[in-house]
C-alpha cells in the first residue's frame, strides 16, 4: 500500500473511550489501522493501534482529559507515520439523531447547531460526538465528514412503535421511542443479504448484547420494534444500566431520598445492571467466572439472562412469529453460556440449540432442522461507518474522494 492510497477514517466515541478505524475501499473493503482509546478523562489513558496483519503499532498510556485530547494524540502519530495524508474523507458515529435525521449526512455548521440542540436528551453521548467532530474539523479543515447515526435504523418503525403513551404534547418535545445500536443491525442485516437473502427477508431478532445492550425486530429487512426507547438507558439489562424500569423509581429517589438529578443519573447510567446488582463487576466475564463462589454475580447474570429472553418473546409477538435469532456484540458474540441460558426458555419457538457449535461459536448453532435458525455473528459498526461516509459523498458528488 503506498502513502496517497485513499482511505476513510472512522470516529467511534463513548462516554469515557474512542475507536476508530482507517479503510481502503477501493478495490474490496481492507482494514488499515484499527485504533483504541480508553481511560478518556481518567488518569493512565491508554492510546492503541492496530495495523492491517494485526500487529500493535503503538501502545501508549498518557493522560488524556477529554475526546478531543484523545483525537489529537492520535492524529499527530498518524500525521509521524504517515498516515495522515491517505484520509480523504471522515465518517463520525453520532448516538442520538432526534427527528431531525433518518440517514447520514455531510456535517455543516447547522448540523453541528442540531446536535448541540439534542444534546439535552443525550448527555452522556452527544457531547463527545460534538467535540470528536470538531476536533477532526479543526485538523481537517478542507476534509468532507460525515455524521452516521444509531437512531437512524429505527426512524422507519410503525408509529405504534415509536410512541409513549404520554400526552401528545410530550411528543413536540421530542420525546419519543428512538431506538440505538442502528449502525451495528444495518451491518448484520448488510452481511445476511449477502450470506442467506432469504433468511434476511424473514423475521428476524437481531440481540446486540454488550456493555450496552439491545434488540431489534427486522420483518422483510425493515426495523418494525426495538428495546431501547427515548436514550440507551431502556430495555435489556446491561452492564451499568438497569434497563425498563418503573418511571416513578427516579421521582422516588429525588424526592424521598433527597438524590439530584445528577446523582439519579449517574445510578442509572454507570452503577446500575450488571455492576449495581453484582456490586462488584460489569463485565460478564467475570461475572460467570465467579457466579460459582459468590450469589450476587450469580444473580446479575440470571437477571441479564431472563431479561433477554423475555424481550426476544416480546419482539418474536410483535413480528407474528421468528424465523431467525441473530446473536452478536462482545457477549452475544462470545459467551456461549449466556446464548444457552437465553434460548433454554425460548423452546416454545422451535429455538433449540446444538451445544457444541454453542461452545464454538459455529455461525450457525441451533440444531439443523429447528424451525427457528440461530447464528452468531460479528458486527462492525466502523465499516458501516466508513461504507455510509462513502456513499453520502458518492451521492453528493464530492470530488475530493476517489475511493
Amino acid at each position: 500500500m503506498t502513502s496517497d492510497t485513499p482511505c476513510i477514517l472512522t470516529i467511534n466515541t463513548g462516554s469515557s473511550s474512542l475507536k476508530a478505524g482507517l479503510y481502503r475501499l477501493e478495490s474490496g473493503e481492507q482494514t488499515v489501522l484499527t485504533v483504541s482509546v480508553e481511560r478518556i478523562g481518567k488518569a493512565g489513558s491508554r492510546l492503541q493501534i492496530t495495523d492491517f496483519s494485526g500487529s500493535r503499532v503503538l501502545d501508549r498510556s498518557e493522560d488524556l482529559p477529554d475526546h478531543a485530547a484523545a483525537l489529537r494524540a492520535l492524529l499527530s502519530w498518524m500525521r509521524d507515520a504517515d498516515y495522515a495524508g491517505r484520509v480523504r474523507a471522515i465518517g463520525h458515529r453520532v448516538v442520538h439523531g432526534g427527528t431531525a435525521y433518518n440517514e447520514p449526512q455531510v456535517v455543516t455548521d447547522r448540523l453541528i447547531s442540531t446536535l448541540q440542540e439534542l444534546v439535552p436528551i443525550d448527555p452522556n453521548h452527544l457531547p463527545q460526538a460534538i467535540s470528536a467532530i470538531e476536533a477532526t474539523r479543526e485538523a481537517f479543515p478542507d476534509m468532507p465528514q460525515v455524521a452516521c447515526f444509531d437512531t437512524a435504523f429505527h426512524r422507519h418503525m410503525p408509529r405504534v412503535a415509536q410512541i409513549y403513551a404520554l400526552p401528545r404534547w410530550c411528543e413536540g418535545l421530542g420525546i419519543l421511542r428512538y431506538g440505538f445500536h442502528g449502525l451495528s443491525y444495518e451491518y448484520i442485516m448488510s452481511e445476511l443479504h449477502r450470506i442467506d437473502p432469504t433468511a434476511a427477508a424473514g423475521r428476524i431478532v437481531i440481540a446486540h448484547l454488550g456493555n450496552g445492550a439491545s434488540m431489534a425486530a427486522v420483518r422483510d429487512g425493515r426495523g418494525i420494534d426495538t428495546t431501547m426507547g427515548f436514550t440507551p438507558a431502556g430495555g435489556l439489562v446491561m452492564g451499568t444500566r438497569p434497563g425498563d424500569l418503573d418511571p416513578i423509581i427516579p421521582l422516588f429517589l429525588v424526592e424521598s431520598h433527597h438524590m439530584s438529578p445528577a446523582e439519579v443519573d449517574t445510578l442509572l447510567n454507570a452503577q446500575s445492571g450488571l455492576l449495581g446488582v453484582s456490586e462488584t463487576s460489569s463485565d460478564m466475564h467475570d461475572l460467570l467466572a465467579a457466579e460459582v463462589s459468590d450469589p450476587r454475580a450469580a444473580e446479575a447474570v440470571e437477571l441479564f439472562c431472563y431479561s433477554a429472553t423475555k424481550f426476544v418473546g416480546a419482539l418474536a409477538a410483535a413480528l407474528g412469529g421468528l424465523d431467525l435469532l441473530v446473536f452478536t456484540g462482545g457477549i452475544g458474540e462470545h459467551a456461549a453460556p449466556i446464548r444457552e441460558r437465553i434460548c433454554a426458555g425460548l423452546g416454545f419457538l422451535g429455538i433449540e440449540l446444538e451445544p457444541r457449535r454453542n461452545v464454538e461459536a459455529a455461525p450457525i448453532i441451533s440444531l439443523d432442522h429447528t424451525p427457528v435458525l440461530v447464528r452468531v455473528m460479528k458486527t462492525n459498526e466502523d465499516l458501516m461507518i466508513a461504507r455510509h461516509t462513502i456513499q453520502v459523498l458518492h451521492a453528493q458528488g464530492d470530488s475530493h474522494v476517489h475511493v
